[in-house]
């Protein structure tokens, strides 16, 4: 079923999992991604960024989604992420995005709670789901760079959810955009801080870098949407890079991008896996 986000991370409460948000950077990769999640039962948020949500086509990213959605038995919330301008999130909405992440983080707390507030004023009339952000997350992704994230305190926290009642909220605990290599050194007493001052569903941004062994601290500590962008984008690019410079110049375009949705599939199914609770297996160096 297309879906919003707040029914999805309801149910995620209710059973207690957390569900995975996969950052989509093409259109090629979106059916995959839905397919591994349909795969293992798992409901899946495809998210983009506003810039690839302009470079495919908005609209082409609700029918896609939609149909799949629609013809196969998974639950599929298109969520736009790090939204800064009001216009993107117009479009978003008019187009039939299901969701929409308002970062307002950067802007003094009063100008956040205003803007938060707007946005969400019109996204439910609308009937769409609408996350926001409390603290700044450090690191670079498509669109956002921050040198140095702000951790999100839970007082503050508090008081912004009493103000803006939002469907996710998402904290700063320690992670960073694009972190790949190495180890994130999350703050799993912050968290557990910041989940008993808000009754909100939290989201993890930044999460490639985070330790698949703290995915069941996390998810006891209140986290209910975790983002995983760059370990797709790395996945993706590294499977192409092998196909297209082992291939002929005439070789049909599928053979070679084929192989790189698989490699994305294959993160989705793993990392949804371990959302619902399975055990997480060592890596190969």
């Amino acid at each position: 079923m297309y879906t919003t986000l707040a029914p999805v991370l309801a149910e995620a409460q209710r059973v207690g999992y957390t569900v995975g948000a996969f950052n989509a950077h093409n259109l090629e990769m979106v059916p995959p991604m839905i397919a591994a999640a349909r795969d293992i039962g798992a409901p899946i948020v495809i998210q983009t960024s506003p810039g690839t949500a302009r470079y495919v086509g908005m609209k082409n990213l609700v029918a896609v989604c939609r149909s799949m959605a629609e013809d196969e038995i998974v639950d599929v919330v298109l969520h736009l992420d790090h939204a800064t301008s009001l216009t993107d999130i117009r479009d978003a909405i008019d187009a039939g995005y299901s969701s929409v992440m308002f970062d307002g983080s950067s802007r003094p707390f009063a100008e956040n709670v205003a803007a938060s507030r707007r946005v969400i004023e019109f996204a439910r009339e609308k009937g769409v789901s609408v996350e926001v952000e409390i603290g700044t997350i450090g690191g670079t992704e498509e669109g956002i760079s921050v040198a140095h994230g702000q951790l999100t305190q839970p007082e503050e926290a508090a008081a912004f959810v009493e103000q803006v009642q939002a469907d996710a909220l998402a904290v700063s605990i320690g992670t960073h955009h694009g972190s790949y290599k190495g180890k994130t050194a999350i703050d799993l007493d912050l968290l557990q801080r910041i989940h008993e001052a808000v009754p909100t569903p939290l989201v993890v941004h930044g999460g490639t870098g985070v330790d698949e062994a703290d995915y069941t601290a996390l998810t006891a500590r209140g986290v209910r949407k975790f983002n995983v962008g760059t370990e797709l984008i790395v996945a993706w690019t590294r499977a192409a890079k092998r196909t297209f410079g082992a291939t002929e110049d005439h070789t049909s375009l599928r053979n070679n991008i084929v192989p790189a949705n698989d490699a994305v599939a294959e993160v989705v199914r793993r990392k949804a896996g371990l959302f619902l609770g399975s055990t997480p297996v060592a890596q190969a160096a």
